[in-house]
């Protein structure tokens, strides 16, 4: 444990329970039911209503091998390779094995996709998929259906939900296991302020990070709560750098920000061209799929093209679909276009990358186990080691149920009894951030970690983002209300302060890893480094935030994860190595940080040193 909190007041009412589930897309409900199934007392916390999470907002829908000739050994190819060389080939194989009758069993919790004349389920096919195994409900509206079913079923199961809750803090007990959590109910909410749920199992499926730029297709509630309570915890978290830019986001301009409308990739697998303002299909050639190659390839050949015609935007061009198929197939995507001033029927739609998906985050074992005792993580907040570099098109709500499953089974077997949440000794507090740095934040990562990387722009993102700590941690020595010695006034504890910190503090480490890994692969594009190196880089990096607030980063032997335990091996090695040298003879690559406020301006040397910064 770390020490590490949020700055919030103490808990002035508390709850018990066997499991509190943090979020309510499809990995959180699907873990609820599943537990509350079980017999265990069950707690649904979630940051807005129950149906706002990232899962409604999916278009394309639901990957697994359903269709007639397609087996999970193809579906576990495909991902294979979508995912570059970094997945966990054991996890990837659950995933394909377990999915089809994970979706089997959604369909019989009440969700209802399309289907033909005959009854039978449509099959689409998305970017990296060599066939139709995408089943989408609602035209391109599987997100929302899926939330609709699981909702209403944990409604009918009498689930307890505690709605408008954001989550501050893991709880403990005296050996340092989970003990619940901390939270903060809004007023909609059952509950009034800070409180606590307890409990010896906690599940995060928080969703993702995608706030963290200035564009994304993630809804407002994605700023990363779960990967910064979980490193605030001690977990491990992995993968951070590799952020998946969708490639087709209905361009709105250079100066849009927050949500953006996205353009499923269903679109193009229905037959639709990417297209230049000449009308020229520039991905022909650069790929055997064309626009269906994965979503990195397609990104960063509309990047490639933007870039040597001097725009800002590509077109997708799906004008032949006509007005009947468009309004049946995609009467959302339509709907979206037409409120922005476009026609995809009669024209052309202008479409950029924007941030999507998180393929990294907390760190689990193929349980959904963390590396602390009894917190478990599932969905976009996971790094379960499915995604590898690049999460291949519709994975994402398939391992959200898959792992959610395992992780309710896992729970169900333990039944380890909770026990008392106590207080940290001398708990380490965290300087909150004024909410006026979130913006501060979103652009720095946008302009220094965004689709194009280099050693120079992450060196310039991390130096910002340090100043942007550095203030924080200056007002945070005054008063309450007050000034700093800086002049910048003190946060006050509150929904919009906690955001902006967890968003600076996964910002850190996604930049940390960025700079450490010296490669292009999968969705991390450095462009000092175009190459992919299996050689030096076909292995996972792994962080750790350290009760000093620095990083301990580390890479892993091979692509696939250890085991979520602390070896002897690890702690030993994390204690006594001084230098990346030194952990790298005693067998792993450990870099330990000095305090932020030890540290100054990074140098020519000190970048080649690759020197982290704290989160």
């Amino acid at each position: 444990m770390t020490g590490i909190r949020l700055q919030a007041p103490a808990p002035g009412w508390a709850i018990d329970a066997d499991v509190v589930v943090v979020g309510s897309g499809v990995a959180g409900l699907t873990a609820a039911l599943r537990c509350t199934a079980a017999g265990l007392r069950t707690v649904v916390v979630t940051k807005a209503r129950l149906d706002d999470g990232s899962t409604r907002w999916a278009q394309g829908g639901i990957a697994a091998a359903l269709g007639e000739g397609d087996t999970p050994g193809q579906h576990m190819d495909d991902t294979l390779v979508a995912g570059a060389g970094l997945c966990d080939e054991e996890a990837v194989r659950l995933l394909v094995t377990e999915g089809p009758d994970a979706v089997r069993r959604l369909i019989a919790t009440g969700a209802r996709f399309d289907t033909d004349g005959h009854g039978t389920i449509e099959l689409t096919r998305e970017g990296g998929h060599h066939r139709r195994r995408i089943a989408h409900a609602g035209g391109d509206a599987t997100g929302a259906e899926i939330s609709r079913a699981l909702v209403d079923a944990v409604r009918e199961r009498a689930v307890r939900t505690i709605e408008n809750a954001l989550v501050l803090d893991l709880l403990t007990d005296a050996e340092g296991r989970t003990a619940g959590v901390t939270l903060h109910v809004m007023g909609e909410g059952q509950h009034d302020g800070v409180g606590a749920v307890h409990a010896p199992a906690v599940v995060l499926a928080t969703g993702g990070m995608g706030q963290v730029f200035s564009a994304t297709t993630n809804p407002a509630v994605s700023t990363g709560d779960g990967v910064a309570l979980a490193l605030r915890a001690g977990a491990e978290v992995s993968d951070l750098e590799f952020v998946q830019f969708h490639p087709t986001v209905l361009f709105l301009g250079p100066e849009a920000e927050g949500q953006q409308p996205l353009v499923s990739e269903a679109v193009r697998g229905e037959g639709a061209h990417l297209v230049d303002a000449d009308g020229v299909r520039f991905m022909v050639g650069q790929h055997e799929l064309a626009e269906l190659a994965p979503r990195d390839i397609v990104a960063k050949g509309i990047m490639r093209r933007m870039r040597e015609q001097g725009t800002q935007h590509m077109y997708l061009d799906a004008r032949h679909f006509g007005s009947a198929m468009w309004k049946s197939r995609f009467p959302t995507i339509l709907a979206a276009c037409r409120t922005h001033g476009f026609d995809p029927v009669a024209e052309p739609i202008p479409v950029a990358p924007a941030a999507h998906y998180a393929s990294g985050g907390v760190r689990t074992d193929l349980r959904g186990r963390t590396t602390v005792p009894g917190l478990y993580a599932c969905g976009e907040v996971a790094c379960t080691g499915v995604h590898g570099a690049n999460r291949l098109a519709s994975n994402s709500l398939l391992e959200g149920l898959v792992f959610a499953e395992r992780i309710a089974d896992d729970i169900a077997a333990d039944k380890v009894r909770a026990g008392t949440p106590v207080p940290h000794p001398a708990p380490r507090v965290l300087p909150l951030l004024d909410p006026a740095a979130r913006a501060r934040v979103q652009h720095v990562m946008t302009n220094g970690a965004g689709v194009l990387r280099s050693a120079a722009s992450l060196a310039e993102a991390a130096q910002q983002l340090d100043a942007i700590h550095s203030e924080a941690t200056t007002a945070g020595t005054a008063t309450t209300g007050g000034t700093g010695d800086g002049g910048h006034k003190a946060a006050e504890p509150g929904v919009e302060s906690w955001e902006t910190t967890n968003l600076l503090c996964v910002a850190r480490v996604l930049v940390a890893a960025a700079r450490r890994r010296e490669e292009t692969r999968g969705c991390h594009w450095r462009e000092d480094h175009p190459d992919r190196d299996d050689t030096t880089w076909r292995r996972h990096l792994v962080v750790r935030l350290a009760p000093d607030r620095s990083l301990d980063v580390r890479t892993t032997h091979t692509q696939d994860f250890p085991q979520t335990v602390h070896t002897a091996e690890t702690a030993e090695t994390a204690e006594t190595a001084e230098t990346a040298e030194t952990a790298e003879t005693a067998g792993r690559y450990t870099h330990r940080t000095a305090p932020i406020a030890a540290q100054t301006a990074p140098t020519a040397d000190q970048t080649a040193a690759r020197r982290e910064q704290q989160p």
